[in-house]
């Protein structure tokens, strides 16, 4: 899967312990609706989001990923969390200057 839109916001990235760091950024996607979806990256991919900045277009391949907590009361909850992968910049396209040569005077 894939979500393309700019980049929102960048955060710091996050030591949880020696074996495990994550880092996440928001993507405001370009469509009629717009949404701003937060997406994560885990471990060594961490390092892929170094070199970008806020307003940039990318595109994120992305997966789902869902699990279960029981809390002390026995009840189920469910968390999900869209985890990045890969991450590529997009051309912003350039205005184009038009040349209107057949003017009317």
């Amino acid at each position: 899967m894939e979500v393309k839109g700019k980049i929102k916001v960048i955060n710091a990235t996050q030591v949880i312990s020696e074996k495990f760091s994550k880092r996440d950024f928001v993507v405001t996607t370009e469509e009629t609706y717009p949404q701003d979806i937060l997406i994560q990256f885990t471990q060594d991919k961490v390092s892929l989001l170094e070199s970008l900045k806020v307003g940039e277009t990318v595109s994120v391949s992305i997966n789902l990923r869902g699990r279960e907590w029981i809390n002390p009361q026995g009840e189920s909850k469910y968390f999900n969390t869209i985890e990045g992968w890969k991450i590529d910049k997009q051309a912003t396209p350039t205005p184009v200057e038009s040349k209107n040569d057949d003017l009317p005077f």
